[in-house]
């Protein structure tokens, strides 16, 4: 019996896509039957059980150790996924880190600030820029590539100023422009490109301010009283990539609880 599912014998990237919130995207896709190519930092050898919990979803899912900071990191996933798969129809930009020292804007140092932004802005402009390329020499203009297209995974951090972590906001409001700018260059060949912008997410990355954002939210910060999880984001993440947004690219969806609800 053939798979009507939406994403089937279709393969999308998900960077950052083995932990957190890029394994949430991961396992949303899979559902849909998307073909999946996952990057990380992390050797393969530690990645046999993620692979195993999505071809569990049923889907065939692949690995490639690489970091979207070096450019030929970048051009060898690419490249990867083309010979996996024979194409690309999907990427999400989810890959990115934290500041390696929170320090208040007025102290912070220049090499941290060079290196978060090589992972977090630098990495998926140009990794974008590649795989735009790749999507436009697939689809004949005005052919729109559904399923399909591209993801941006940014944060409420770019609206939102923390003066201990400027690097960190500027890098995400830098990337919202980046799914602008792309979701403008693309539009007329009928790829959509969208912002998923996510809030206070539950994940290893926010484990360290658990207690911290426990009570912030107990105290009325997240209008929905509670953290957000891998799995809305990724809900959201693959109905935007099954082209349940028709006619919106540019977009961006808050994932968010109503975090950045004005409120009186």
């Amino acid at each position: 019996m053939a798979d009507t599912r939406a994403g089937a014998g279709r393969t999308a990237i998900v960077t950052g896509g083995t932990r957190g919130i890029g394994l949430g995207i991961a396992r949303a896709l899979a559902r849909d039957g998307w073909r999946l190519v996952v990057s990380g930092l992390r050797p393969a050898t530690d990645i046999g059980s993620v692979l195993e919990d999505l071809a569990a979803l049923g889907t065939e899912a692949h690995y490639c150790a690489s970091d979207v900071a070096v450019a030929a990191d970048r051009e060898r996933l690419v490249a990867d996924a083309i010979a996996r798969f024979g194409g690309i129809d999907a990427l999400v930009n989810n890959a990115g880190r934290a500041p390696a020292v929170r320090a208040d804007v007025l102290e912070a140092g220049e090499d941290g600030f060079e290196s978060l932004i090589r992972t977090n802005l630098q990495g998926p402009y140009f990794l974008t820029q590649r795989v735009a390329r790749h999507l436009l020499e697939r689809v004949p203009a005005g052919t729109a590539p559904s399923p399909g297209g591209i993801v941006f995974v940014t944060s409420v951090s770019a609206e939102l100023a923390s003066t201990n972590r400027g690097d960190y906001c500027v890098s995400k409001a830098g990337l919202a422009m980046a799914a602008k700018v792309f979701a403008v260059r693309l539009a007329a060949a009928g790829i959509p490109v969208f912002e998923v912008r996510p809030g206070i997410i539950e994940t290893d990355m926010t484990a360290r301010v658990k207690d911290v954002y426990d009570r912030r939210i107990a105290d009325g910060l997240v209008p929905e009283g509670r953290w957000g999880t891998p799995e809305d984001v990724g809900r959201a993440v693959a109905a935007l990539l099954r082209g349940d947004a028709p006619y919106a690219t540019g977009s961006v969806v808050h994932v968010d609880g109503g975090l950045t609800l004005g409120r009186l």
